[in-house]
Formats: C-alpha cells, structure tokens, sequence
C-alpha cells in the first residue's frame, strides 16, 4: 500500500513537473482548453496603418517626404539654372525702391506720417483736459484716420516716380499707423468712460500687472494710469512696439537677450538674400514665360504654368513667414522688451479657413476680434454677420496694398479674400480633420499663384504690351 502511494504522489508529482509554463520563446502557451493553445502565435489586431490601430507615430514617413522635397526641388533648381544661369542680382533691388538716387518720394512719404500721429496725440490730450466734447473729438479722429488713408494713395497716384515696391511699403507703413491710432483712439475713449465710473484712478503701484502671463519675464515696469500716457515717448513706444492693440502698460521683458537677439539678426540678414534670390531666380523666369499663354488664351498652358508657378511661390510665402513674423518681429520685440511675442499661432494644423485666418496672424487678429468683431456683435450684429465684415474690411486693406501701388484696379485680392467666405463656410461645412487641412493647404498653394498671374498679366499688358 506505501509503494502505491508513493507511486501515486510520484506519478503526481510527475504530472505536475510535466505541466510547468514553457520557457520564454519555445512558442508554447498555457492554453488547455484550445487543442492547439500550446503553439499559438496569432492574435486579434489591426493593421498599422488602419485608423482603428491608433498608431500615430509617422516620423519616418515625414522624414521621407521632407527627402523627397528637398530632391525634387534640387532637381528643379538645377534645372532652373541651366536654363537661365544666375540671375540673382542684389544690387537689382534697390532700382525697385528707388527709379532716381536723389529722390526718394516713398521715404518722405513716411516721415509725413509722423503729422498724423501728433494730430492723433493733440486731439486725445484735449479730450483728456475735457476742452474738447467727444463728438467732436470722434469727428476729428475719423477725419484724421481718413486721411491717413487717402492723402499718401493720392500722392502714389499723382508722383511718377514713386515705384511700386516702394509704395507699398509706404502704404503698408500707413496702413499699420492707421489701425495703431484707432487702438489708441479707442483705448482712451474707454479710459475716459471708466473714468467718469469710478473718479478715483487706480494706484499705479498696485500690482495690477502681475497677471501678464510670463513669456519672457515678469512685467518690470510700474505702470502709468490715465491721461499721464499721453506722452510722446508712450505713443511712439506703442508705435514701434510689434502689436496692433494699445495698452497703457504693456508687458516688459526684464533685459535684453544679446544671443536670442544675435540670431533673430542673422536669420533675418540669411533670409531676406534668400527670398531676393529665389524671387529673381525662380519666380520671374516662371512669370514672364506664363504672359504668352495668358495672350494665347491656351488654357492648358496657363494650368501648367500656374502649377509650376505654385511651388516657388508658396516656398517663399513660407519663407517670408518665417522671416517676418519670427525673426522681424522677435527682433523689434527684443529691442523694446517688449514682453507678448505670440505673433502666430499653430495655423499649420488648421482644419477650417476661419482658424487658419484667426491664427496665422495673431496681431491683426487680435485688433480685429478687439476692435471691430466685438463691437459689432455688441452693437447687435449676428456672429456670422460680423465674421462677414471682418472678411471683407481685411479684403479692402488687400486690395488697398496692391492695386494703388500698381495704379490699376482689378479687384483680384478684394475677390480673393471674399472668397474666403464661403470657402471657410464650405470646409466646415462638409470637410472634417485631414480633409479640412487638406482644404486650408490646397487654397494657400493654389489660391496666390492665381492672383499673382492675374496682376502681373494686367500690369504687364498695361505697362508694356502697348508700347512695343
């Protein structure tokens, strides 16, 4: 009976030896219940690129297509100078400015600015002092705003030798002084009316700052109350200051960072040769071959060039993105401490034209949603009726930056930022996700090409085709 038992607990014993997991890799599993669990190597799982795998990690493919970009544009820059040879030529640009070393009409144009903005300061100082009612001061103001409007697109229609590079950027210097002064006309209107609420100005010592979100330093400064702002060194701070929107005490950055200043400088010296020399290398070679098939009317032809049109043109969008928002911008904010430097937002993942337009270009946003949409929608008007007029107010200023310069009036750029309305209205309406940011890069990459051949076409038939 004992050596029964022992066999038993043996055989037992044995069993249970035989029944221990394998080791790790001999591909067996612990399966009893499935005839062939032990051998098992499948399971229920769904391909990577599926949508329902929720792998997102897609850096190779990225790093792929930027190879890609960069072969395929080497192909075609190489291509470029074998056809033309070098045509980048630096000292070319300043004939764009300038048709006469002696004179230089857009340069005086903008220190007469300097008459608005002191005509600006005078009315404001006699509003503050109550010498002046606010009728008054609102009629004078618009007169002024006006003006800034008018006289220096009167004097680029009259002078004939103010260039067309050189008036727009007169005109974009006067188009920036203009919505500067209507913050800063706004902006003391609302003071006034606090004011008149509670008499008693707040301490300037108060603290009152110290809710500035701290981008680059805490808020260095004591702040300054109304009407002690109306200064000549605060208005003209404000004027140089890389924002659209007035404040009396704006964010200070608490020193200047020599090396962060040092290569804002050189990527704006690096950038501004680069777009020069792939404007004169790249696009004018493609814009004067595309005026023959515009003659022609062949249509195909003028497909094929705008497509080919597209690529250096939306290359050097980015770039000058680049170059102005970041680096100018940072530069002029570094010198001035100036401490908000959200100068653009992430609208490379727009999936609807309205974010992309309420991201790309944070101080135009920022002084369109502050002073236009919110007292339009406070006035009355409906969301959508407000987000219409911004389109079309920001359509104006684009028509208004292109058509005097060139002293022609087409209304491409009016058009093509009307037609952002319902192109916005159509991506969300029915595009969600990638297909909505699909929608946002074919408009940018297709969009400006179409206007650019427009202008030049109608510049070019009206400048030269006439006298040859």
């Amino acid at each position: 009976m004992g050596d029964h038992r022992d066999t038993a607990t043996a055989t037992a014993g044995g069993s249970r030896r035989r029944r221990q997991p394998p080791p790790p890799g001999s591909g067996q599993g612990d399966g009893d219940d499935d005839p062939g669990g032990d051998f098992r190597c499948h399971k229920v799982q769904e391909s990577l690129l599926s949508s329902a795998s929720g792998y997102s990690n897609y850096r190779g493919i990225l790093n792929w297509c930027v190879v890609m970009l960069v072969l395929s544009n080497a192909r075609l820059f190489l291509e470029n100078l074998i056809k033309y040879g070098i045509l980048v030529d630096p000292i070319q640009v300043v004939s764009l400015f300038l048709k006469d070393p002696y004179s230089w009409p857009s340069l005086c144009l903008v220190l007469v600015a300097n008459v608005f903005v002191v005509v600006a300061l005078a009315l404001e100082r006699r509003l503050a002092a109550g010498s002046l009612s606010e009728g008054a001061g609102a009629a004078l103001h618009a007169l002024n705003l006006l003006a800034i409007l008018c006289f220096p697109a009167g004097v680029v229609l009259a002078v004939t030798s103010v260039t067309p590079v050189g008036a727009i950027f007169a005109l974009a210097i006067y188009t920036i002084v203009f919505l500067k002064l209507f913050s800063f006309k706004d902006v003391n209107k609302w003071c006034r009316e606090r004011r008149e609420v509670k008499p008693a100005p707040p301490d300037p010592g108060d603290g009152s700052d110290t809710g500035a979100e701290k981008a680059n330093g805490d808020v260095g400064e004591k702040g300054v109350a109304y009407p002690a702002n109306l200064t000549y060194r605060d208005l003209y701070y404000f004027l140089f200051a890389p924002t659209l929107c007035y404040e009396l005490n704006f964010p200070r950055s608490p020193r200047i960072r020599k090396r962060f200043l040092l290569r804002r400088l050189f990527e704006m010296l690096f950038f501004t040769q680069l777009l020069v020399g792939l404007i004169q290398q790249w696009m004018v070679p493609t814009i004067q071959n595309s005026m023959k098939p515009f003659r022609d009317m062949d249509y195909s032809r003028i497909i094929e060039r705008l497509l080919k049109l597209a690529v250096p043109n939306h290359f050097i969008w980015l770039i000058f993105f680049y170059w102005f928002f970041h680096s100018c911008l940072n530069v002029v904010a570094e010198v001035m401490r100036f401490g908000d430097r959200e100068f653009y937002r992430d609208w490379w993942n727009s999936e609807s034209v309205t974010y992309f337009w309420q991201n790309w270009n944070i101080p135009v946003h920022k002084w369109c949603l502050r002073h236009f949409y919110k007292p339009m929608l406070k006035w009355g008007a409906s969301k959508w009726t407000a987000q219409v007029a911004v389109f079309l107010v920001s359509a104006f200023f684009h028509e208004y930056l292109v058509s005097v310069p060139l002293k022609m009036f087409r209304l491409w750029a009016f058009m093509g930022m009307a037609a952002q309305i319902p192109l916005a209205w159509f991506v969300s309406k029915f595009l969600r996700g990638n297909y909505g940011n699909a929608a946002v890069w074919i408009s940018l990459i297709i969009g400006q090409p179409i206007a650019v051949l427009m202008y030049v076409h109608d510049y070019y038939v009206l400048n030269y085709e006439g006298s040859q």
